[in-house]
């Protein structure tokens, strides 16, 4: 059983990896229903948090049936995010996260994200000051350096064990790449197997199929993997890695219906936490990834995205279930090189 702290997270654990704009209650409802083991938040400015910006303070909202979820923040100075886990404690989560992976410019240049694997050693320090002062269990995720010529992976996984962190996620992609190219977990299978490393190693990086789930479990050592864009319209996923890992085998695909109806979960738990209107607005970038393979749905795609009035969305959706209801879904899972991955 994998523990991170004290909190059991499951023998070989499917996590839901950190998106801006989409890692959100709504979104992490349909894939715990689906099988993800542990959510995670959308990251969260601490300079947000501790001006009380309405967007970076509605981030910290989690709900019981989502547990244990873990609350990511991201910030360059100490003292800022020192005060943002006060406010990550007082939300209650059972883990705090920190961001030191997201590698876009207004991150990362800051300082902040990826940015701070240019001073490792502040890194540390930042880090150590942050788990001595919450009671919480804290994580780290990460990239594996830079670019391609300050891979320092190993050492910073041994200087946030020493720091105190109680687990770590490797995004197996330097910031330099950002979200292109291979993801190369081998530099994962050589945290795993750097003497002295106990802390569960968890790893992230174009983990799509249940197929690629499975050969990475048993190539590379991590204690567990994190998915992202590959549950972007397709919450299914951890399901289906699950099912894979038992079987060998795949599932089938989720019927038109059973795609409908969680479209449908999700886009009314949107508007009731973000009120109608940036309900119905940020629900939109989903409504491809959930019908990805049915031939001729073009126009009903931009509808959706046009409509206003969630009745409206809700009747088209309804729409949707009867005249697709005997249409072939082709297997497919939906990457983007989106800057809300971190």
């Amino acid at each position: 059983m994998v523990k991170i702290g004290n909190i059991e997270v499951g023998e070989f654990p499917l996590l839901l990896a950190p998106m801006e704009d989409v890692s959100d209650p709504p979104f992490r409802a349909v894939c715990k229903a689906k099988g993800a083991d542990l959510l995670y938040t959308e990251f969260i400015s601490v300079e947000g948090l501790i001006r009380n910006a309405t967007k970076s303070v509605q981030k910290l909202d989690i709900y019981d049936y989502e547990r244990p979820v873990g609350i990511q923040i991201f910030g360059a100075d100490i003292e800022s995010m020192l005060k943002a886990t006060d406010m990550v404690e007082a939300a209650q989560p059972e883990i705090l996260d920190i961001n030191y992976g997201c590698p876009v410019k207004n991150v990362a240049c800051k300082g902040a994200g990826a940015g701070i694997l240019l001073d490792i050693p502040k890194m540390q320090r930042m880090t150590a000051e942050i788990v001595k002062r919450t009671n919480l269990p804290v994580t780290v995720k990460t990239r594996l350096g830079w670019d391609e010529k300050s891979i320092k992976i190993v050492e910073v996984a041994q200087r946030m064990q020493d720091a105190g962190v109680q687990a770590m996620t490797i995004h197996a992609r330097t910031r330099h790449q950002m979200y292109k190219g291979e993801a190369d977990w081998t530099y994962i299978d050589m945290v795993k197997n750097t003497p002295g490393i106990h802390i569960p190693i968890f790893g992230n990086g174009d983990v799509d199929t249940p197929q690629k789930a499975w050969e990475y479990k048993n190539r590379y050592a991590c204690d567990g993997i994190m998915i992202g864009r590959g549950a972007i319209g397709y919450p299914w996923i951890f399901d289906d890695v699950k099912h894979y890992f038992k079987y060998q085998t795949e599932r089938p695909l989720p019927t038109l219906a059973e795609r409908v109806d969680t479209c449908k979960q999700h886009f009314e738990f949107s508007v009731r936490w973000k009120g109608e209107r940036l309900g119905v607005v940020e629900m939109r970038r989903h409504y491809a990834p959930y019908f990805k393979g049915i031939e001729d749905f073009k126009p009903y795609r931009a509808r959706l995205v046009t409509l206003e009035n969630p009745q409206d969305i809700l009747d088209t959706l309804a729409e949707i279930r009867v005249v697709f209801a005997n249409a072939r879904v082709m297997r497919s899972i939906v990457m983007k090189e989106d800057s809300f991955y971190n």
